[in-house]
């Protein structure tokens, strides 16, 4: 049986409702580099489309055709697919972006060994995610389960170990977590 997807449903608004710390993600993510970028869950390109001009060629990875459906094709290139198999050779990408979506993938350890895999040797990932340990945080987790978005948060530490190797640094600030790791 299809399961409802809740990002379609949500897809022409979405971007107008999120928010994330562009300037942060260019900071952690050491924008400008000459190569590639893949934005992990990426949806409406609201990201990638705020970083498009500090990279070489930006590619969108997300399970849900209806949020890749709203991101701006002629800025980006776009896959529908899962981030537990990314369809892409190893060490292909100079900076792997995820934002906001770890918690909403099925297997996150799966989730990690694709994104370290498709990530060059001095390549940089960035995970952002709501962090955990804020209470307005909590609610939204709750909020998630309710409306049965399979959603499943991970403490800083929780998301650190799934990267056994790389050298790895965490930040946090008003409600965000970013864990970042330089394979």
């Amino acid at each position: 049986m299809p399961t409802f997807d809740h990002f379609a449903a949500i897809a022409p608004l979405y971007a107008r409702v999120t928010y994330s710390k562009v300037a942060v993600m260019r900071e952690l993510a050491d924008l400008p580099v000459s190569g590639r970028l893949l934005d992990v869950g990426g949806g409406t390109g609201r990201v990638a489309s705020a970083l498009r001009h500090l990279v070489d060629e930006v590619i969108i990875a997300d399970v849900s055709f209806g949020m890749l459906k709203e991101s701006p094709r002629s800025l980006l290139d776009s896959i529908c697919g899962h981030s537990e198999s990314l369809p892409f050779a190893d060490n292909s990408f100079e900076r792997v972006i995820m934002v906001d979506a770890l918690h909403h993938v099925i297997h996150h350890t799966d989730s990690a060994r694709e994104m370290y895999r498709v990530l060059k040797p001095g390549g940089l990932l960035v995970i952002e995610e709501p962090d955990i340990r804020v209470f307005g945080v909590k609610l939204i987790a709750l909020a998630e389960k309710l409306l049965l978005m399979r959603s499943h948060f991970l403490a800083l530490e929780e998301i650190m170990g799934l990267f056994p190797e790389g050298e790895k640094t965490v930040r946090a600030e008003d409600g965000n977590a970013w864990v970042i790791l330089k394979k």
